[in-house]
C-alpha cells in the first residue's frame, strides 16, 4: 500500500504531520492524533498532539492527558486489556467484537474535551523495550471493523514512524538519559509548585531551602526540559506525566 511506503520516509515531526494529512487519512480520517512513546525505563507514555482542529489546543491535550482521570488516560487503561484497536463515543452502545470494541463516555466529557469520538490503538506492551499508542480523535466515520482492520495493519508501521521521529528528537524518551529519569525528586516537587503558579521565593519557603537553590534547580529542570522558560517547562511536564493536573 501506497500509504505504508511513505511511512519508510518519516524521519521527523513535519514530515509525520505530512504524512498523516495524506494518503493516511484515506485510510483513517481524523481532525485530531495524539501519540506516546515510552521506554522499558519508564512507567508514563510522553505525547504529542497534531490537530487540524481550531477547538483542540494545548488546554485541551494537558486535560486529556491527565494521568488519573483525563479521558486519554482512562481509555488507554481500557485498552491496554485487550490490545485491539478500542474505539469511545457517547452515542453508540458498548459492545465488543471478534477484533475490536466500542465504549461509552459521557457526552458531556466528550464535548468538553474537544476529542468528540476516538480510537485508541499501540504497539508493544510491558515486555517490550519501546512502546507506543495512538489516539485518533474526530473521526471522519462511525466504530467499524475496516477501521480496526486497518488500524492493526497500519500500526507496526506507525509505530517505527514514531520511534523515528522521537529519537530524531534530543531528550525524547529514546535514549535512556530521557527526562522521565533524570528529572530528580526534588526537580518534581518545585515542577509542581511551578505548575501552581509559585514564585522562587515562595517555593523556598514552602520546601525551606534558599531562593538560590530553587533558581538552581529550576535552571536544572529547563536544560532538562530543553524548554526556555517556566511556563514551557510546566507543559512539557504534563506532556510528560512529571507532575499532577489539578480540576
Amino acid at each position: 500500500m501506497e500509504v505504508i511506503s511513505e511511512s519508510l520516509r518519516v524521519t521527523q515531526r513535519t514530515l509525520l504531520f505530512n504524512w498523516l494529512q495524506g494518503s493516511f487519512q484515506y485510510l483513517l480520517g481524523h481532525e485530531i492524533m495524539i501519540f506516546g512513546v515510552k521506554t522499558s525505563d519508564s512507567d508514563a507514555f510522553q505525547y504529542e498532539y497534531f490537530a487540524s482542529s481550531r477547538y483542540f489546543g494545548d488546554a485541551q491535550f494537558t486535560d486529556a492527558i491527565e494521568l488519573e482521570n483525563g479521558l486519554i488516560s482512562q481509555a488507554i487503561r481500557q485498552w491496554e486489556k485487550s490490545s485491539l484497536p478500542c474505539f469511545f463515543t457517547d452515542h453508540s452502545k458498548e459492545a465488543s467484537y471478534k477484533n475490536y470494541s466500542i465504549y461509552s463516555f459521557d457526552e458531556d466529557e466528550l464535548k468538553i474535551s474537544e476529542l468528540k469520538n476516538f480510537v485508541v490503538h499501540g504497539f508493544g506492551d510491558s515486555h517490550s523495550k519501546v512502546s507506543s499508542v495512538v489516539i485518533l480523535a474526530r473521526l471522519h466515520q462511525k466504530p467499524n471493523a475496516n477501521q480496526a482492520h486497518m488500524l492493526e495493519l497500519i500500526m507496526p508501521h506507525l509505530h517505527c514512524a514514531l520511534i523515528k521521529v522521537a529519537s530524531s528528537r534530543v531528550g525524547f524518551i529514546v535514549n535512556s538519559e530521557n527526562s522521565t529519569n533524570i528529572i530528580t525528586k526534588r526537580e518534581s516537587e518545585i515542577l509542581q509548585w511551578l505548575y501552581m503558579g509559585k514564585t522562587n521565593w515562595e517555593i523556598s519557603s514552602i520546601l525551606s531551602i534558599s531562593p538560590l537553590t530553587v533558581k538552581n534547580h529550576v535552571q536544572n529542570v529547563l536544560r532538562k526540559l530543553d524548554v526556555q522558560n517556566r511556563s514551557q517547562a510546566v507543559v512539557k511536564a504534563a506532556k510528560f506525566g512529571l507532575i499532577k493536573i489539578h480540576k
